[in-house]
């Protein structure tokens, strides 16, 4: 047994528990079982515990609170933007699944996000880059994302609504803000087009089964409720900056290997998997060294991600390559075996990039493009309600010096 993995019994002493609690914990989402040396023993992560004994260990009341409410503990704030339930996302009360089954675009549902009732912000044109912005914009050699946050505060000098309190017009920024978005993401010029079609045609023109995925990708990852990026974007929102500064907030929380990041790792995991020479034996020897299995499991979503599970029923639907639908189905199934981990959305934008010969740049584009429309939904909202975003901390330094 390593250092990082702790038995059932060290496990139910440091939290102070009977086993059938241990058990009670791991089925709901709030541990992660590994198997032990003898394959009938159950390990348990270290810092998973002891994070779980931290909790514990705070006192009930404010001080609990505000303790748990930044790792996906109590809530922080109210919205109207979106819930999230077992069966996945609602946008604004609509069950983001079905919006994508009825053919919903990233535009359709950034209008409901937007709350825009009947106004159609993306009825505007899209102006052309500044010549501050224009050999920047198209420079593919740069990263999409540092591309994007270089061009994005240049593009503001442009807007001269930038601070303007009218509901339409800041939809009108938003939309252009997430068409030039998408156009910088993949150094393309900006378009009327769907943001679907931008990225697709990119990535793999005229391939409209391609395409559909794309747009099916855009519209599960487009928010998310209060998730890292955007409550970035909601704290830059709340000092009154303009929509521009919100994108770079969310944009640079999402660069993050543990937030939009994690695509590049799905990704690698997924390769690693198909270069072995068992699927099986790559996942399990993972699990069993206790290293972590990127793209699988979601916090939310202890019975697995709906969005994910969506998107896997549609690539098999889509996917002209059985063979290579048949290696991701087996790392799905294998590590559902060895793990009882499901994929999530990250897997699933990863396997989409395996699937059709891409590299792993494409996933974290479709989650940036895609997010976007959340980002504005939730500056947009932070405000028109007013107020700062300014928490308290809890502090646990060195105390100075009593004064006499």
């Amino acid at each position: 047994m390593t250092d990082d993995l702790l038995s059932a019994r060290d496990t139910c002493r440091l939290l102070g528990i009977s086993r059938a609690t241990l058990y009670a914990y791991v089925s709901r989402g709030l541990l992660e079982s590994r198997p032990g040396p003898d394959h009938r023993s159950r390990l348990y992560l270290r810092q998973d515990v002891e994070r779980l004994a931290e909790r514990q260990r705070v006192g009930r009341g404010a001080a609990r609170g505000a303790a748990q409410s930044l790792d996906r503990g109590l809530p922080v704030l109210e919205t109207r933007i979106s819930l999230i339930r077992p069966d996945g996302p609602y946008y604004r009360g609509h069950s983001a699944i079905a919006q994508l089954r009825a053919g919903a675009s990233l535009e359709d549902v950034a209008r409901l996000l937007w709350d825009c009732g009947a106004d159609d912000p993306f009825a505007m044109p899209v102006p052309a880059w500044p010549d501050t912005v224009a050999a920047l914009a198209s420079d593919a050699r740069l990263p999409p994302l540092e591309r994007t946050m270089a061009a994005i505060p240049l593009l503001a000098l442009q807007e001269r609504h930038s601070f303007n309190s009218a509901p339409q017009i800041r939809h009108r920024v938003a939309a252009t803000l997430l068409r030039q978005n998408a156009a910088l993401l993949v150094a393309q010029p900006p378009s009327i087009d769907p943001v679907h079609r931008v990225l697709a045609r990119t990535w793999r023109p005229d391939d409209a089964a391609f395409e559909d995925l794309v747009r099916s990708a855009l519209v599960l990852c487009a928010d998310h409720e209060l998730n890292v990026s955007a409550f970035a974007a909601r704290v830059v929102a709340s000092t009154g900056a303009h929509l521009h500064a919100t994108v770079c907030s969310g944009l640079a929380a999402l660069s993050g290997p543990r937030h939009g990041g994690a695509t590049a790792r799905a990704y690698a995991l997924i390769a690693e998997a198909m270069q072995a020479t068992s699927p099986r034996d790559s996942i399990a020897a993972r699990w069993q060294r206790g290293d972590d299995l990127p793209g699988f499991r979601h916090a939310l979503y202890p019975h697995g991600d709906p969005r994910a599970a969506e998107l896997l029923q549609r690539l098999r639907t889509h996917m002209p390559d059985r063979a290579m639908l048949e290696k991701l189905d087996s790392i799905v199934e294998v590590t559902d075996e060895i793990s009882g981990q499901r994929p999530n959305i990250d897997f699933m934008l990863a396997a989409i990039c395996h699937a059709y010969a891409l590299p792993a740049t494409p996933a974290l584009v479709m989650f940036a493009a895609g997010r976007l429309a959340g980002w504005l939904a939730h500056a947009l909202e932070q405000q028109a309600h007013g107020g700062l975003i300014r928490p308290r901390a809890r502090y646990a330094g060195v105390q100075p010096p009593t004064q006499e």
